[in-house]
């Protein structure tokens, strides 16, 4: 591998901690819509898809007329639909659902488990062998969930917090099953053709999602709103995933793995100055832990 230079490297770890912070924010914006203007879940979901895509749209515009766009056969036309509704769909889905119950710092803590099932899921279905230290990091990163759960764990809010933490969960699964399955279409259309086509098909399952549960009314919120799912679209959803990209690019997926790890310290900050959200000390010590697995989980798979 090419060794690149010292500043194109700090350049990486810039754009992926910056694009980190961004992608934390989405969980603040989607509270702060449920709490100020009362946008139910799938008709803000279709709100931040219908904002994204035409971003999407004119980079794969721009993308496909610089180089010759990949023919995909059948088959991978259906996966790349499957990838799609699992990744931006269901992943998003189940997240703005969940946070109906449960505070974004916890939601955004319960997300980052991700890598750990990743690993489950690549051991169970792509037969990789899971190491010692990945049992190990397993039992600390759900141990760190549990911990920062305690503070929520009152009479009365238990029913809630279950139901949020099991949407939440179901989040990171299917987010994770969308990394496991996204590798081999990488590879053949490319890491930006593949987001744009991914998101345009995510953006299509939202609509019809939409239109047949709750069909009107789109257009009938205050513009506080609006402005809220634009800057959600813009910069918790389209510049973050481009920035990680191109971060990743420039410094390896295990050092931006890494770095990455500020998005739920960055969440737990922003939940508190944006929407009050008390920080307990039992969700630092969580929040502490939780990292400490996934950090060992991202050393393990850089190689």
């Amino acid at each position: 591998m090419k060794e690149i230079s010292k500043s194109k490297y700090f350049v990486g770890v810039i754009l992926v901690l910056t694009g980190a912070v961004l992608f934390a924010g989405k969980a603040v914006l989607v509270k702060y819509n449920y709490i100020h203007y009362h946008v139910d879940t799938v008709s803000l979901l279709a709100l931040r898809m219908l904002f994204s895509a035409p971003f999407y749209l004119i980079i794969l515009f721009f993308q496909n007329k610089k180089e010759e766009q990949v023919k995909l056969t059948t088959r991978q036309w259906f996966w790349m639909f499957a990838i799609g509704l699992v990744g931006y769909y269901l992943a998003s889905l189940f997240d703005f659902w969940g946070l109906n119950y449960i505070t974004a710092s916890v939601e955004r803590l319960i997300l980052f488990i991700y890598p750990t099932i990743v690993v489950v899921v690549s051991a169970i279905f792509l037969k990789k062998t899971i190491h010692k230290i990945q049992y190990v990091a397993l039992v600390i990163t759900y141990l760190g969930v549990a911990l920062a759960f305690i503070p929520d764990l009152k009479l009365g809010l238990q029913k809630d917090l279950l139901i949020g933490c099991f949407l939440i969960f179901l989040s990171a699964f299917t987010y994770a099953l969308f990394l496991v399955g996204s590798g081999e279409m990488i590879q053949k259309v490319g890491a930006l053709r593949f987001t744009c086509y991914s998101m345009l098909i995510s953006t299509g399952m939202v609509i019809i999602h939409y239109l047949f549960s709750v069909g009107k009314g789109l257009l009938s919120y205050e513009v506080g709103a609006y402005w809220l799912s634009l800057s959600m679209a813009v910069f918790s959803t389209v510049i973050p995933s481009f920035m990680i990209s191109e971060g990743i690019r420039r410094i390896g997926s295990g050092n931006a793995s890494i770095i990455g790890s500020i998005g739920p310290v960055a969440t737990i900050i922003m939940a508190n100055v944006f929407l009050g959200e008390q920080i307990s000390a039992w969700q630092l010590v969580g929040t502490f832990v939780v990292l400490c697995g996934v950090l060992m989980i991202s050393w393990k798979g850089k190689k």
